[in-house]
């Protein structure tokens, strides 16, 4: 397999991370990539969730780091500048406002919250033995899918990460299966590409998202793909970029997405 860009990765701005943008830069040079993405999380409205991601004063300070890193690997790696955004139902005025901040190579949408439930949080993974995991995951499923609707978004970020402790949905479910069909119509309908990560090889779920059988039928939508290592560290960066292109690539795939100024371009990943 080619290398393709890593567009999923952090600083120690949003609070979980380590390593500097150069850092994270070296690696992938290291790595042999030539573009990288940096995507830390993003400041969101009202104090929300605001331990796990960068204040707005710190938007500023990310760039400017940013723009260094380029300059100082500029003929080795180029790196995307971008964020990873949280939705909600009733944040799109200020997605629109971090969209206009600054000239973006794309921004990523991810779905870690359904209402007051951060369902990916360590300390809060206990709702999952008292919820109806069903209907977790068909709401999960469904704000995703209003994430792509909204269209402020050029990838949806981890797109089944409901899953990321290892608790599923009932095997067979028609309402989750129905769930994801209408959250991968309305990326199709967008025309915005969905990650496939391999971050959820470093869960307790072991398997990276999104699941093989919703891989399959973004497939066969022509949905397109970008990859994300989502780097928490600079040893992450690329993790595991081999095995989820084989995953694509078993699935009849050959490009995956790249992005420039919000414009997307497909890069042939297949030798």
């Amino acid at each position: 397999m080619l290398k393709v860009p890593d567009y999923h990765m952090h600083t120690p701005r949003c609070n979980h991370a380590k390593g500097t943008i150069a850092e994270y830069a070296q690696a992938a040079v290291d790595t042999g990539l030539k573009e990288i993405g940096m995507s830390d999380h993003s400041p969101m409205p009202n104090g929300f969730d605001a331990a796990w991601r960068m204040d707005e004063s710190e938007l500023d300070s990310f760039l400017e780091e940013l723009q260094a890193a380029q300059v100082k690997f500029k003929g080795q790696l180029v790196i995307k500048a971008a964020l990873e955004v949280d939705y909600y139902p009733g944040a799109e005025d200020y997605i629109q406002f971090l969209a206009d901040y600054y000239d973006w190579d794309y921004l990523m949408g991810s779905v870690h919250f359904i209402g007051d439930w951060g369902f990916d949080n360590p300390n809060e993974v206990a709702r999952f033995e008292t919820c109806d995991i069903e209907q977790a995951y068909c709401d999960y499923f469904k704000l995703v899918e209003l994430s792509a609707s909204c269209g402020l978004f050029d990838v949806i970020g981890h797109p089944d990460l409901i899953k990321k402790f290892g608790y599923r949905a009932p095997a067979g479910s028609s309402l989750v299966f129905d769930a994801e069909n209408k959250m991968l119509e309305a990326v199709k309908e967008a025309d915005i590409a969905l990650e496939i990560s391999s971050a959820g090889l470093r869960k307790p779920v072991k398997e990276m998202y999104p699941h093989a059988s919703i891989v399959k039928r973004a497939v066969n939508l022509n949905i397109p793909f970008a990859y994300g290592s989502d780097a928490h560290s600079p040893a992450e960066v690329g993790h595991a970029m081999d095995d989820c292109l084989t995953v694509l690539q078993g699935f009849g795939a050959t490009q995956v997405s790249q992005f420039t100024k919000r414009e997307r371009m497909m890069l042939d990943f297949t030798a």
